[in-house]
């Protein structure tokens, strides 16, 4: 997924800095290594983990606090 590369699998590396077409091949060819440098390197697979213990009594306990305080907003009825 990268706009450089085109349907036909072609990459597109365009180098303006210099004016010397000679520079400008090696900076498009310095690009071109990054680049093949980039796609070799594969990202880390994330572990999965689950929350502690303690975090889920946490959230609990904030949850029935939360709970508390609105149903003190509550109007009172008559009855």
């Amino acid at each position: 997924r990268d706009k450089r590369i085109t349907a036909d699998g072609i990459i597109i590396i365009k180098a303006q800095q210099s004016r010397s077409q000679v520079k400008n091949k090696q900076i498009a060819l310095e690009r071109l290594y990054e680049i093949i440098a980039q796609a070799i390197i594969t990202p880390k697979k994330r572990k999965p983990t689950r929350p502690t213990k303690s975090s889920k009594e946490k959230r609990l306990d904030q949850k029935k606090k939360h709970g508390k305080l609105k149903a003190q907003r509550r109007q009172i009825s008559d009855e």
